[in-house]
């Protein structure tokens, strides 16, 4: 996940934050998070694994979400790499976990600046707010991926992350890169918003909170 903006310094670093005590906590805390920047897609995977060994009742009601267009171009408010006063900043791609409990659902960016975790409406809200105010091709499409398939079929061998002499644009996670038996590297096909492709459904930003939030 790379973005066009300036690599934040260590003053962006998050403070802490909290749970609602309304819902079961099924990820650690913010500062427990395993987390390294501009591997959204592993971070991530690193909470469905948590999820399933320690809330695995709860696996089936978690959702992993890759955000992406065509143009790989897509702005997103209230992140803690971008500098404008809005915290606005354009991605390739992003990545988040989403945990429906019941009719609330709830949203874990682990690179917002919004609370861990942000109910659902707020971060569309805040974070997705409409593509009325976008050009078309900077529209987001959403691939949503249930947790338990993304533990079964996503592999990274980080190859996006290194340049054309082998060097790396962004130092790497220190765990070894995420495959599965019959896959080292399949991303790409996560990143895909034609449909047709990879596994998890599409949806444009109007169907996507749709879905996911039932107050509509």
């Amino acid at each position: 996940m790379a973005a066009q903006t300036q690599t934040p310094s260590a003053n962006d670093s998050p403070s802490k934050r909290t749970v609602p005590k309304t819902v079961k906590t099924i990820v650690p805390n913010l500062e427990e998070c395993t987390y390294t920047q501009f591997y959204c897609e592993e971070n991530v995977w690193r909470l469905c694994e948590y999820v399933a060994k320690h809330e695995a009742a709860e696996l089936v009601k978690c959702f992993v979400v890759f955000i992406s267009n065509e143009s790989h171009c897509v702005p997103l408010w209230r992140q803690r790499s971008g500098k404008s006063e809005e915290k606005l900043i354009t991605w390739d791609y992003h990545v988040i976990f989403m945990y429906e409990p019941d009719d609330r659902c709830l949203v874990f960016d682990l690179d917002s600046d919004l609370p861990f975790p942000t109910y659902f409406h707020k971060y569309v809200t805040e974070t997705l707010r409409t593509d009325h105010i976008l050009r078309p091709e900077h529209y987001r499409y959403f691939r949503v991926v249930p947790a338990s398939l993304f533990l079964q079929k996503f592999a990274s061998d980080r190859r996006h992350m290194r340049r054309d002499d082998g060097t790396w644009m962004h130092p790497p996670p220190p765990a070894s890169p995420i495959s599965t038996p019959d896959c080292a590297h399949n991303l790409d096909d996560f990143i895909s918003m034609d449909p047709k492709r990879g596994v998890g459904t599409v949806y444009n930003l109007q169907d996507f909170v749709r879905r996911f939030y039932k107050n509509m």
